[in-house]
């Protein structure tokens, strides 16, 4: 497994703890008041999907560029 698809496995797996997270955080919230890591549990996760989202955002556009660097040509 490359780098990249090591990358875009954890995003997905983020995206499955953020989303458990946020449920749990509803759940709590309806049966009182929460305590405070209850409520900012969702945060790690979500920081994490940004940057992991980011980079295979980027990755096709840094790909081109470094191809045109190079003198190949753009596809």
């Amino acid at each position: 497994m490359n780098w990249s698809n090591y990358i875009r496995q954890t995003h997905r797996w983020l995206s499955i703890v953020f989303t458990a997270t946020v449920i749990a955080n509803f759940v709590a919230m309806a049966l009182g008041t929460p305590p405070a890591w209850v409520v900012y549990s969702p945060l790690l996760p979500l920081f994490l999907l940004l940057f992991s989202g980011l980079y295979m955002f980027a990755r096709p556009y840094i790909a081109k560029w470094r191809g045109a660097q190079l003198g190949q040509p753009a596809p």
